[in-house]
């Protein structure tokens, strides 16, 4: 696999992570966070292909030939699956706080410092 589809996710998880440092607002922070963890799918991804690799389907195989990793699939399903409910609850944190602060401004949630 080229080093381009690496730079794309090292790009993505970077400006994803910057987005969050850099964020005054909530919901923006949540949607970075989105963009980083896309990163990390194309990541996974990456590290499990193999050219010219077959699916990995055992049932008629002549022999040990070269098969696509089915584990790297499968954190990448799961990712996903935790990405959803992880966003999920950032928003409606995100919404409870801007029902109590009426802001969505991070600088400005003075009854969060410690």
């Amino acid at each position: 696999m080229s080093s381009y589809i690496y730079g794309v996710a090292g790009w993505l998880v970077l400006i994803g992570s910057f987005g969050i440092v850099r964020s005054h607002n909530l919901i923006h922070a949540v949607v970075c966070l989105s963009v980083a963890q896309a990163g990390t799918y194309l990541l996974l991804l990456t590290v499990g292909y193999q050219r010219g690799a077959a699916p990995p389907i055992f049932v008629d195989s002549p022999g040990p030939a070269a098969v696509v990793d089915p584990v790297v699939q499968a954190m990448t399903l799961t990712d996903i699956v935790i990405q959803a409910t992880v966003t999920a609850l950032l928003l409606a944190l995100a919404i409870q706080v801007h029902k109590r602060h009426h802001t969505l401004d991070p600088d400005q949630l003075s009854a969060l410092r410690g």
